[in-house]
């Protein structure tokens, strides 16, 4: 074990898109530990769009990020040091840490992961925060139907990809947006979805969903808001449902930005809007992961990450999700 400990804080709070002035890198001691504390060596980190929101102090669902205190976000690590009954050193764990080499943390706050059972980093993915969203948001909104059409935009992204998946597994025709050929490609001849559009190179998005929509849109899981949006609310069917889950085109926007007026249609065509964030649905977390895994080890859940080594990699690796670098989902190793 090293002698110093490596965190990344909040500097400032960014306006617009977060740059180098947003962070500080620091060296301090590693923490000593309160009883029922945990000692956690991270291994990978996850950086996930929700955390732009959290730089901010505007209010939301959940608390900002403190000025001058370590960024957190989802980790998987070892246990090196416990003061608390249920863990040992050399456990493998997951929970919310600290961006940073080392993190001491209340025992009940993590949780156990079995590296025997699948890859240590699905804890990240597949089975956690962004499965756990594509699968409450798809099957508690959208309630798919079969024969149904689901859009996903930001479908090349962690959750959409999930989202996708979950469809198809419930005999939907899926769509899904994202911005390069490269990610069209994996997403229909990996997974299986049956029509992709590139949103960068297409002159008419409204068009194209018109085409590969022929029966019109039953289910929008939308991650991405903006224009693409704007395309798909023209051409939902009566009784589609909509799950929000993200709207990572206006994340780092200084002013708020006017559109078309869609409210009019949702109410001709008794449409459902529901906006949520995963932990609505913590009671059912235990269903959700079981599920998750089940699919994962039948191979009916593929997935793709992209992985940046270094703990000081971090900053930059989070920005990339907004230059839209990621197919998959987004981790740092930190050892």
């Amino acid at each position: 074990m090293v002698s110093k400990n490596r965190q990344i804080l909040l500097a400032q709070r960014p306006n617009g898109l977060p740059d180098n002035s947003t962070y500080s890198f620091v060296e301090t001691e590693i923490p000593s530990l309160e009883p029922n504390e945990v000692l956690v060596k991270a291994q990978y980190l996850s950086v996930d769009p929700y955390m732009r929101g959290k730089m901010s102090d505007a209010k939301s669902y959940t608390a900002p990020f403190e000025l001058n205190k370590p960024l957190q976000g989802g980790v998987v690590g070892t246990v090196i040091e416990s003061k608390h009954p249920k863990f040992n050193p050399g456990d493998t764990v997951t929970g919310l840490l600290d961006w940073a080499d080392y993190t001491a943390i209340d025992g009940n706050e993590i949780r156990k992961i079995d590296p025997n059972r699948a890859p240590i980093t699905t804890a990240l993915y597949v089975t956690g925060m962004p499965g756990l969203t594509a699968y409450f948001g798809l099957l508690n909104i959208g309630q798919p139907k079969e024969g149904e059409t689901v859009v996903v935009s930001g479908a090349a992204g962690a959750v959409g990809m999930i989202v996708g998946q979950i469809a198809k597994i419930k005999g939907c025709r899926v769509v899904g947006i994202a911005g390069s050929d490269e990610k069209n490609a994996y997403l229909t001849e990996e997974l299986g979805f049956d029509a992709t559009i590139n949103y960068k190179t297409t002159d008419n998005i409204r068009k194209a969903l018109k085409e590969a929509c022929p029966n019109g849109i039953d289910v929008y899981f939308d991650n991405v808001g903006g224009e693409i949006s704007d395309a798909v609310f023209s051409l939902l069917n009566f009784h589609a449902r909509i799950a929000l889950c993200g709207q990572i085109a206006h994340y780092n926007d200084t002013q708020i930005e006017m559109g078309p007026r869609f409210l009019g249609n949702f109410l001709k065509r008794s449409v459902l809007l529901k906006g949520f964030i995963v932990s609505d649905y913590a009671d059912q977390y235990r269903e959700g992961v079981s599920d998750l895994a089940k699919w994962l080890s039948e191979g009916k859940i593929k997935y793709k990450e992209n992985i940046v080594e270094g703990l000081e990699n971090a900053p930059d690796a989070f920005l990339g999700l907004f230059r839209g670098d990621n197919l998959g989902k987004q981790l740092v190793k930190i050892s």
